[in-house]
């Protein structure tokens, strides 16, 4: 028996002993409710909290974050998603775009409010010592009172990759908590990121995956770890703060129920009609990309600005937002038949990067171009925005939610951004059936890093248009046939995206992108099949490539041993069709146009079992189980980034009562 069997034998056995151990007090821990909180004014949205056992698995797959996911293939490493409806914009920090999937943030983070303290533990490992791929959180959330809650989170990955100069690790920490009052609300919210991810700029040879007898003299066995690649040196390295605030005091009036007999008051509860509301956001990000052999430099970038002898890039950034608004709160009488909103922010935001005096002085030194002197080592804006929010959440006929804003100083005038959906429901068969309709448009002033940018082996000075884009589309949910339908329409004009140079460049013609997206759950008694397929046509594939169709697939069998252990048994599976998949960058950690290789086209399939016993969660997966059997063997999410081979993969999640 191997260590690492052992090793996962230990880490189940874990989970069913603490399991055991947990119920064994008796003790049943109930949370109350959990909510997540968005901006502008800090609105809170009803969640649940992640304990279903059905699908545990997925934690530990690199792929799961998307039906096309492209990736540098480790597990936490930098990826885009290639369902186009599912991107977000470029942040103002666009170094975190890539590796957002595995940070945590304000817009993300879950409340909790608990009758009894909890914690929450979970644990996953696989692959052997050369390739091991672990990662362990911890949540915890507890009630003062009633009324105050605090909480803390830790998640922390460690995966050194399948191949050679892969590895990852991502420490990440946060505390929050909340006040809920009748008349005074605050939730508060600090994390703290600290991320690190070796660069080998993709293996130097394709045909060690696709081919391995031609580039090993008839040899087929091959030591992922030892193909060669093309950066032997290099790091990228990312750190961040966030800390956000939300105060709200409520005016209103205390409705009573009285007994009818002895007209004595049984109860009060507290009904708000406005609101007034004041959130403070503050976020910095610290981008640092090392690169210490001169040759690899040289070999893999196609320009070089600042210094022949390596590379020590460093930008980093600062925002601090501050909004006051005013909310009339909806269904505190009859009349008030929707809620309304109104606020204004400001954005104090900061970059900082090379300087183009002495590190130009440097490269004209070493007869290299030097900085444009246009480009500032330092940058301020004072941003202004005003904006008004009018939703209608209550009844069971029309719900509707609408938010307009607007760029008024600061290099943002002339900003709007228009959102909203609008939904009914009724009954069909026994089920409620629900029909949305969606739309957006914005006109909106690119991130300032898209403007300016000045490192090693890239230098931009742009002078771009807003974006504008136009969005509409409608979902039909159809709970009695397990359907879900979602088709929707966007253009784009003057669209922004980094080129086949790696640079970020402004297509100034109108681009459509077409996407209808099924969901399907079958089932029937123990045995379930879940499909969810999307179909997207861009027009104009050489701006934004995509893969025209994305699947995943479930099939499994799902049922209880001795009315005590919950079991999920399947198989489930990824596809999409080949595309010119973005080709990601190190220095930059972007992911840019190519017309070289094609992506995709491939089959990725995963055997497992999940399990569930009293409060522990565990599960066996045997990753990418039809590798080099069958499916393709061209398993590149982004070209020269091979997925990782098969894998053993174990983790258990155990909810602790105190």
């Amino acid at each position: 028996m191997t260590k690492n069997t052992l090793k996962y034998i230990v880490l189940l056995a874990m989970g069913a002993v603490c399991s055991l151990a947990v119920h064994g007090k008796g003790v049943k821990i109930e949370p109350s409710y959990a909510w997540t909180i968005s901006d502008p004014l800090g609105d809170r949205t009803e969640t649940e909290i992640d304990t279903s056992f059905v699908n545990y698995h997925l934690h530990a797959v690199p792929t799961s974050q998307s039906l096309a996911w492209t990736t540098t293939g480790n597990y936490g490493s930098p990826g885009q998603d290639q369902v186009f409806f599912n991107r977000e914009n470029y942040s103002d920090f666009f170094f975190e775009d890539a590796i957002a999937a595995w940070l945590h943030s304000v817009d993300s983070h879950v409340f909790y409010n608990t009758r009894i303290p909890m914690t929450l533990v979970s644990h996953t490992t696989g692959g052997n010592k050369y390739s091991n791929q672990d990662r362990t959180m911890v949540t915890f959330s507890g009630n003062v009172n009633k009324r105050l809650q605090i909480g803390a989170n830790m998640d922390y990955i460690y995966s050194k990759g399948s191949y050679d100069r892969q590895a990852d690790k991502n420490f990440l920490w946060n505390l929050g908590g909340s006040y809920t009052g009748d008349r005074y609300e605050v939730q508060t919210f600090f994390n703290r990121y600290a991320y690190t991810t070796q660069e080998n700029g993709g293996i130097t040879d394709d045909r060690y995956i696709t081919h391995p007898a031609d580039v090993q003299g008839g040899e087929t066995r091959v030591d992922n770890k030892s193909i060669p690649v093309h950066l032997s040196s290099s790091e990228s390295s990312l750190g961040g703060t966030e800390f956000f605030m939300n105060h709200r005091y409520k005016v209103g009036f205390y409705r009573y129920v009285r007994d009818s007999i002895t007209d004595t008051i049984v109860s009060k509860h507290y009904v708000p009609v406005t609101s007034f509301i004041w959130s403070l956001d503050y976020k910095d990000g610290r981008h640092r990309f090392t690169n210490k052999s001169a040759s690899d430099d040289a070999s893999f970038f196609k320009n070089t600005y600042l210094s022949l002898a390596g590379t020590a890039d460093t930008t980093s950034y600062m925002s601090l937002t501050n909004t006051v608004g005013i909310a009339m709160l909806e269904g505190f009488n009859k009349w008030a038949k929707f809620g309304f909103s109104a606020y204004a922010y400001h954005q104090l935001y900061r970059q900082t990067m090379f300087t183009p005096t002495e590190e130009s002085a440097e490269a004209a030194a070493e007869g290299l171009s030097p900085v444009p002197a246009t480009i500032p080592r330092r940058s301020t804006e004072n941003r202004f925005y005003a904006g008004a929010h009018l939703s209608k959440t209550q009844g069971s006929l029309l719900h509707y939610n609408a938010t307009a804003e607007f760029g008024v100083a600061g290099g943002v005038e002339g900003d709007m951004n228009i959102d909203g959906d609008i939904d009914t429901q009724f009954k069909m068969l026994g089920d409620t059936v629900t029909v949305r309709g969606y739309g957006r448009f914005s006109n909106e002033s690119p991130s300032s890093m898209l403007f300016q940018l000045a490192t090693n082996h890239f230098i931009w000075d742009n002078d771009f248009s807003k974006i504008k884009r136009f969005r509409v589309g409608g979902e039909l949910d159809l709970p009695f046939s397990g359907t879900n339908i979602n088709v929707g329409y966007e253009t784009l004009k003057d669209y922004i995206y980094f080129n086949n140079d790696n640079v970020p460049t402004q297509h100034s013609d109108m681009i459509s992108v077409l996407s209808a997206t099924l969901r399907q759950e079958l089932s029937f008694r123990a045995f379930h099949w879940d499909n969810e397929v999307t179909y997207q046509v861009s027009s104009n594939q050489s701006v934004i490539p995509l893969p025209k169709l994305a699947l995943y697939s479930n099939l499994y069998l799902q049922f209880m041993v001795a009315k005590v252990m919950h079991v999920q048994l399947g198989v489930d599976a990824n596809y999409y069709t080949s595309f010119y998949a973005q080709a990601y960058n190190p220095a930059t950690m972007t992911f840019h146009t190519q017309d070289e290789m094609k992506c995709g086209n491939f089959l990725y399939m995963n055997a497992y079992a999940n399990f569930r016993l009293k409060k522990a969660r565990f599960f066996v997966l045997y990753t990418h189980a039809n590798g080099k059997l069958f499916g393709g063997d061209n398993y590149f999410s982004s070209p020269h980034y091979p997925l990782n081979p098969r894998r053993l993969q174990v983790g258990v999640s155990v909810d602790f009562t105190n």
